[in-house]
């Protein structure tokens, strides 16, 4: 069975064969039988981990354990409102943690997370989206053109596909639609550098 655990740049999470890269957490989202409820987060604290860690082994949607999220990249991990996790990826927290606070005025990692819950999404689950000029938006920033999430990416905007990029079209100008959080858009513009899925570079 394939199971509802694939998070999109959209915010949404489907059901599809391929794997990610990335795996995250938000807490318990599915039932005892594998499937994913009415719930989107239990808490503020969405991380992303690297899917090998030491010799650590886990079932996924295990009843009473964290429901394991899937992404394709770190660029669709950030769209979806998720952080580096402070364990398994120590460095890129760090990091991402001092840009952030030096991008947005933030101290501590509660404080972090609270304006990143604010910035990603709204009570009722709907993803939060605004409109940016596409010139001034940094690379690993996802926005919507043509009705379709695409990657950012030095000259290029690269088609998403829960399987990896399939197309690369010319940097859109003008004002364009962010899903990327304003607070995240905000430390990639202070030097945050997330990794793209191989297919990216297929293009370059």
């Amino acid at each position: 069975m394939t199971l509802q655990n694939r998070v999109q740049p959209t915010g949404d999470i489907l059901a599809v064969p391929d794997r990610g890269t990335l795996m995250g957490n938000r807490g318990i989202l599915h039932d005892d039988h594998q499937r994913l409820t009415a719930r989107r987060w239990q808490h503020p604290h969405w991380v992303t981990c690297i899917t090998t860690y030491k010799d650590w082994h886990r079932k996924v949607m295990q009843p009473h354990n964290y429901t394991e999220l899937f992404f394709l990249d770190e660029p669709t991990a950030l769209a979806a409102g998720h952080r580096p996790c402070g364990l398994c990826r120590h460095k890129d927290y760090t990091r991402f943690k001092t840009l952030f606070n030096a991008a947005n005025g933030t101290q501590t990692l509660d404080q972090i997370d609270r304006l990143m819950q604010r910035d990603r999404i709204t009570r009722s689950r709907i993803q939060v989206r605004y409109k940016a000029q596409a010139a001034d938006l940094p690379d690993g920033t996802f926005v919507l053109h043509d009705a379709t999430p695409h990657l950012l990416w030095e000259t290029h905007a690269l088609r998403y596909s829960p399987a990896g990029y399939t197309n690369a079209l010319p940097r859109p100008t003008g004002a364009i639609t962010v899903l990327t959080p304003a607070s995240t858009v905000a430390t990639l513009q202070q030097g945050y550098q997330p990794a793209p899925h191989q297919t990216a570079y297929d293009f370059f």
